[in-house]
């Protein structure tokens, strides 16, 4: 499946009137950079002019337009004249969305190892309303315990040092802050089974994990689906996706794909409905969310058993 440029979509808006909700960074420059492209095709104008406007060029523009870099306040200040922007008002609330989008997110201390397609993820993830998340293979990310993703992000990185693999833990801890915040994102996951019987990092790690499970499957805001091993999921989806919904309404939703050294973002209409399409049937066929904590509490049941055995951890 080809990645689209991500783009915002809704084009019935009146640039600058829009409210804009708290974001992270990247959200906020999608919003704005969509805002500037309304406003330049109003007025008929070509990437090419307004590249010059600024002393750059049409990818410059493009660039902007769709959130991949920041706009500089006098850059800003030119294109919004040459698209007819005087209303003083509407071009503060402009100048004041840039100085937002232009701030760093909290991951920014981590920029020196943090791949950029990775620090675009982090951005939206930390503006989504709504994470829906399918998963053949381990714990969701958002919900591993600090042993269980040492003992994945070890497998995944054998060539780093104890220091570089607590960068990684304590980043993904700082993510999961955002399932107790004041106005925490829905989170909707859906896992294979034989990811509850996978002991990753060995037999109390794993029933850590499993504790940890159940405790967080009781918050409101998260539900947690389980898929019987017998309906084959990977037969219904081709592997890990993640699929974020935004509050604003400037901004479209977006299917993530991570891959080993880059991660695909969709956002075309026919994408977002195979994949919402594929969503659905995951749910469908998956357990409803009372059943995930049954499981969990029978596995946990049966660890002393379990524990007597052969350690079968990776």
């Amino acid at each position: 499946m080809r990645a689209s440029v991500v783009r915002l979509q809704n084009e019935s808006d009146t640039p600058g009137t829009t409210p804009v909700t708290e974001g992270g960074p990247t959200a906020l420059r999608m919003i704005l950079g969509g805002r500037m492209r309304r406003l330049r095709e109003a007025r008929g104008i070509s990437l090419e002019a307004a590249g010059a406007a600024i002393r750059g060029s049409h990818s410059k523009i493009s660039r902007l337009e769709l959130g991949r870099t920041s706009f500089r306040e006098r850059d800003l200040i030119d294109l919004l004249a040459l698209y007819g922007m005087t209303d003083e008002d509407e071009c503060a609330e402009f100048k004041q969305l840039a100085r937002q989008a232009n701030t760093s997110g909290w991951w920014h201390r981590d920029s020196d190892w943090l791949p950029k397609w990775f620090d675009t993820y982090l951005g939206l993830e930390q503006a989504a309303a709504l994470i829906r998340c399918y998963e053949p293979r381990v714990i969701p990310e958002l919900l591993q315990t600090p042993d269980y993703a040492r003992a994945l992000l070890v497998l995944a990185h054998p060539g780093e040092d104890a220091d570089a693999i607590e960068r990684r833990v304590s980043l993904r801890m700082r993510r999961q802050e955002i399932l107790t915040r004041s106005d925490p994102p829905q989170l909707w996951l859906i896992m294979e089974e034989a990811v509850l019987r996978r002991r990753i990092g060995g037999s109390q790690v794993w029933f850590d994990q499993l504790e940890h499970l159940i405790r967080v499957s009781d918050a409101p805001n998260i539900t947690v689906q389980v898929l019987a091993d017998h309906v084959g999921g990977p037969a219904l989806a081709d592997g890990a996706f993640t699929m974020l919904r935004f509050a604003e309404p400037d901004l479209p939703d977006i299917v993530y794909l991570q891959q080993l050294t880059g991660a695909l973002y969709l956002d075309k209409h026919t994408d977002l409905a195979a994949y919402r399409t594929v969503a659905n049937l995951l749910s469908v066929h998956a357990a409803p969310p009372e059943y995930t904590r049954e499981l969990v509490l029978a596995l946990r049941e049966r660890q002393p058993e379990i524990m007597n055995r052969p350690s079968e951890a990776v």
